[in-house]
C-alpha cells in the first residue's frame, strides 16, 4: 500500500511539474517559435492619376480612319508633307486647313495624269490643297479671294477664289470649279474638309502656247550690200554717162579743128 502511495505522490508530483513547464514555456514545449506579431499597416498615399494628354494629330491616322482618301494618302507620304503638316500642328498656333480630295475625284483626272509631275509639282500640288490656318465651315464667307494657299500668293498662277452661300462652299482656280462636301476632322486647330474635284492651279498644269520664233537675223555684208548696192550701180551709170560724153565731145572736136584748118587752107 504504502509503495502504491508513493508512485500515484510520484506520478502527481511529475504531471504538475508537466503542467508547470506547459504553462510557463508553450510555444517551447510544442517546439515552435513564437508567431510574429501582425505588423502594423503602413499608410502609402497613391500618386495622384495625371491629366492623359491627348496623342499628337495624325493627319494619315485621321485620313485612314475617315476611309476613301487612299491616292491623297499616298501622296502626302511620298511628298512627305504629311510630316510636315503634323509639325506645323505642333509648332504653330494658326492651325491649318485642307481640302481633301477623295478617291473619286482623283479618278476624275485625265489617266496618267498625276504620273506625269515631278516631285516638286507634287508637292506643289498638295500645298495648293493647303491653307495656312484653322477655316471653320461657318468662316469660310470671311476670306478674302483669291486666297493665299501654302503653294504661295501669286494671283495669276496660283489663284483660289472661294465662296460660301449658307452651308455650300464652292471654290474655284480657274481651271476647276469644286466643291465642299462635308467636313472629314476638326479639333479647333485642324479642319479637314472633302471636295469633289482635286484643285488645279491655273498656268501650272495648263498647256502654255509656244513663243514665237525669233525673226532671223540677216548678215551684216549681205545688208550693207542691199544698202550701197543700187547707190554704187547709180554712181557707176553717171560716170559711165560722162565718160561717153567726154570722148563724143572730144571726137567732134577734133573733127571741127580740121574742117576749119582745111578751109583755112
Amino acid at each position: 500500500m504504502v509503495g502504491i502511495a508513493m508512485m500515484k505522490h510520484s506520478l502527481f508530483i511529475f504531471m504538475s511539474l508537466q503542467l508547470l513547464l506547459i504553462t510557463t514555456f508553450p510555444y517551447n514545449t510544442l517546439g515552435q517559435s513564437p508567431a510574429s506579431a501582425p505588423a502594423a499597416p503602413v499608410s502609402i498615399s497613391a500618386p495622384a492619376p495625371s491629366p492623359s494628354s491627348p496623342p499628337p494629330t495624325d493627319i494619315i491616322r485621321i485620313l485612314k480612319k475617315a476611309g476613301g482618301f487612299t491616292t491623297l494618302i499616298r501622296l502626302l507620304q511620298t511628298t512627305q508633307v504629311s510630316t510636315q503638316i503634323n509639325s506645323q500642328l505642333l509648332n504653330s498656333n494658326g492651325g491649318i486647313t485642307l481640302f481633301a480630295p477623295n478617291d473619286n475625284a482623283f479618278q476624275g483626272l485625265k489617266p496618267g495624269f498625276l504620273n506625269s509631275l515631278n516631285d516638286q509639282q507634287k508637292n506643289e500640288l498638295i500645298q495648293f490643297h493647303m491653307l495656312p490656318s484653322f477655316v471653320s465651315m461657318s468662316n469660310f464667307d470671311t476670306l478674302s479671294n483669291p486666297v493665299r494657299t501654302q503653294a504661295g500668293a501669286d494671283p495669276d498662277r496660283l489663284a483660289l477664289n472661294v465662296t460660301s452661300t449658307g452651308n455650300q462652299v464652292n471654290m474655284t482656280t480657274g481651271v476647276v470649279n469644286a466643291t465642299v462636301g462635308g467636313t472629314v476632322y476638326s479639333d479647333r486647330q485642324l479642319a479637314v474638309y472633302q471636295v469633289d474635284k482635286v484643285l488645279l492651279p491655273r498656268d501650272f498644269f495648263e498647256t502654255k502656247p509656244p513663243a514665237p520664233a525669233p525673226a532671223p537675223l540677216k548678215a551684216k555684208g549681205s545688208k550693207k550690200k542691199s544698202a550701197e548696192g543700187p547707190a554704187d550701180g547709180a554712181a557707176d551709170d553717171d560716170k559711165s554717162s560722162a565718160v561717153m560724153m567726154m570722148m563724143k565731145n572730144g571726137v567732134w572736136g577734133v573733127v571741127v579743128s580740121i574742117a576749119v584748118a582745111v578751109f583755112a587752107l
